[in-house]
């Protein structure tokens, strides 16, 4: 299965899921495009260093948002993949591309949805929102994209403790690699072996124990 891997930061969620096709985890898994919304972004050097095509597609250098959701659906489709994976993606993707991707568009989100998610909640802000209301347990979700912030089906959550001396910045790493780590690419592969559906907006897992 092709994937496009959208990105704006870092990249380790990009590096986990690199590592798990490496691994052979994801075997029969391939990365064919990784998609940054800006040049900064460290996620296209793990992309170079690994050979993946890559391309920067910021809504900025566009005229309006249409002309950029058309060419990032162009760019999706003549990559050939068959799912995309936000893997900390701070951009809301545009309906011409939810459209065409439908229930083919999942993303990773740090925290335990519905709570800490929807507009704004993206990068450290879920962790200090998690700090502040003082929850005991927080996590990540994978969840399939459709046209609204975090609302389309659950696939898999994982969580773990919110500790007394956590910060924010501990606690995003904690659940990056306990987390967003281990279930992104579980998720990909459950997807990949056809394991995953959905009935009435509800993502169902078929063999829950999989691993």
């Amino acid at each position: 299965m092709k994937i496009a891997v959208f990105v704006s930061g870092g990249g380790t969620n990009l590096q986990a899921i690199i590592d798990n096709i490496k691994s052979g985890y994801l075997s029969g898994v391939e990365i064919c495009l990784v998609v940054a919304s800006n040049s900064g972004a460290y996620a296209l050097t793990r992309a170079s260093e690994n050979n993946i095509p890559s391309s920067v597609l910021s809504v900025k250098d566009f005229e309006n948002r249409e002309e950029w959701d058309s060419s990032v659906l162009q760019a999706v489709k003549a990559s050939g993949a068959e799912l995309v994976v936000l893997a900390g993606y701070l951009s809301l993707l545009g309906p011409k591309l939810v459209k065409e991707y439908s229930n083919r568009i999942i993303n990773i989100h740090p925290a335990l949805i519905p709570s800490f998610c929807g507009a704004g909640m993206y990068g450290i802000r879920p962790h200090e929102a998690v700090l502040k209301r003082g929850v005991k347990v927080s996590g990540a979700t994978v969840h399939f994209v459709n046209e609204n912030y975090d609302e389309g089906p659950i696939i898999l959550q994982k969580a773990v403790d919110v500790l007394p001396d956590d910060t924010p910045e501990v606690l995003q790493k904690r659940i990056m690699k306990e987390c967003e780590q281990v279930i992104l690419p579980r998720a990909i592969r459950l997807i990949a072996d056809g394991k995953v559906y959905i009935k009435d907006n509800i993502a169902y897992v078929k063999d829950q124990e999989e691993k």
